[in-house]
């Protein structure tokens, strides 16, 4: 039987991801968004063992090097900036011994600053008053078949509004932080606003970058996406990150743009 989850472990490092990861590019590769959700979960278990300090993920940037092969996975770790009020962490994911993905996590001091809080402040309609919209109508693949998704307003060309969640755990038996399981759904914003039907056209991204200013809580990651394709190749989709209490950061996804070959 399948678990409900994306990935099992193998051991602290390796992991083999469920055919709830499968790709939507491809079948046989994994959706790099729950393979992202996993390497957070790599890096907090990583910080735990070395210190409880109270630093807070601020930004997460991740290169794509390569195929995303559905296949058993190890996750390699360092502190490559130790300290006690910032800290920079890198991962590196292999596939059969490949590097396939390099992520690098800053951390800053948590300390209270709402006394000069402020910003942006709106909240989107909550999910649960919104009607599903399924998005494997669109999309193939395992991970996009697992997702709960629930637009705020009709999806359009280039520019989404929505609400994400998933009813399965990121690793079987295995305890993942609120973060974890919220920056598991984030790069799926690549797939909610695309302006050309993917039938016809391949716009996958090769990095995503994640910048936080709070950290957000609850089982819905809020999607604010807009899509934008150049005129040589390179497009771009720029997001405003959600949970219930309103915005909590932004992510970047840079796509390479270019016709679904025999089309």
């Amino acid at each position: 039987m399948t678990p409900d989850s994306y990935f099992e472990a193998i051991d602290d490092n390796r992991y083999k991801p469920t055919p709830h990861a499968g790709g939507a590019w491809h079948q046989d590769e994994q959706h790099f968004s729950p393979l992202g959700g996993l390497v957070v979960h790599a890096i907090e278990r990583h910080r735990a063992a070395a210190r409880d300090d109270g630093l807070v993920l601020a930004r997460l940037s991740y290169d794509i090097l390569g195929r995303l092969a559905l296949d058993e996975c190890e996750i390699e770790m360092e502190t490559v900036r130790p300290g006690r009020t910032i800290e920079l962490v890198e991962a590196v994911v292999r596939i059969a011994g490949r590097p396939v993905v390099r992520a690098r996590a800053w951390f800053l001091a948590r300390l209270d600053t709402s006394a000069v809080a402020g910003g942006q402040d709106e909240r989107l309609t909550a999910p649960e008053s919104l009607a599903p919209w399924p998005m494997s109508e669109l999309w193939p693949g395992g991970y996009i078949a697992s997702l709960d998704v629930r637009p705020v307003t009709p999806p359009r060309p280039g520019r989404t509004t929505a609400w994400i969640t998933t009813p399965l755990t990121l690793v079987a038996g295995v305890p993942v932080s609120p973060l974890a399981a919220y920056l598991t759904l984030v790069d799926t914003a690549n797939g909610i606003a695309v302006r050309q039907p993917p039938t016809e056209w391949m716009f996958p991204n090769v990095d995503l970058t994640v910048h936080l200013h709070r950290q957000p809580r609850g089982a819905w990651t809020g999607l604010d996406t807009t899509v934008t394709f150049g005129p040589s190749g390179q497009g771009l989709t720029s997001t405003v990150l959600y949970d219930v209490d309103g915005p909590v950061g932004q992510a970047q996804q840079m796509l390479t743009v270019r016709p679904m070959p025999g089309v």
